[in-house]
């Protein structure tokens, strides 16, 4: 499935912030700003790096319920909301920005991520979503073909087929 780039790659942001450790160092969030491709990256300082983790946990509930958080997403929106601009910075092809690129780090990447839930919340609410793996917290953004996703990896989902499986096979030889 194709999503636009702030229902898609700025989702997708908004997942990986998630699923980030609770105590991530501001040198680590900026890692992983560099290795989503995000620019400009800048600098962030300690309450940077909090601000962006607590906003990833309102982010959350997002994932955990797609379809009945359009007023918290509206409030997030409202939050980071500034006027929307085209850029071509890094000899990218036009886009939107919603954020001044002199603002700081976090403040754009708070209004790139509500972008992102926005759209996908409006255009593919069901490809939202947290891994059904008991045990497992990891959000996700569906990009598969079919959109039927229900669990962050491979492994989640073969632990899951074979404790199945397992149980199938006793109650059977019981």
């Amino acid at each position: 499935m194709h999503f636009n780039p702030y229902g898609g790659a700025a989702a997708q942001m908004a997942a990986t912030l998630v699923n980030l450790d609770r105590d991530c160092s501001p040198e680590r969030l900026l890692d992983v700003l560099r290795t989503l491709d995000y620019k400009p990256v800048g600098t962030l300082d300690a309450g940077g790096a909090r601000a962006l983790l607590d906003w990833a946990r309102r982010l959350e509930q997002v994932f955990d319920d797609p379809r009945g958080t359009v007023g918290l997403v509206n409030e997030l929106l409202a939050e980071t909301a500034t006027r929307p601009h085209i850029s071509t910075h890094d000899g990218r092809p036009p886009h939107l920005h919603f954020a001044p690129a002199e603002l700081p780090t976090q403040e754009r990447v708070r209004a790139y991520t509500a972008a992102g839930v926005a759209h996908a919340v409006c255009d593919a609410p069901d490809r939202l979503g947290r891994c059904a793996a008991p045990g497992c917290a990891v959000v996700y953004v569906d990009t598969s073909r079919n959109g039927r996703r229900r669990f962050c990896s491979t492994r989640c989902a073969n632990r899951v087929h074979v404790s199945l499986h397992r149980s199938r096979r006793g109650a059977d030889e019981g």
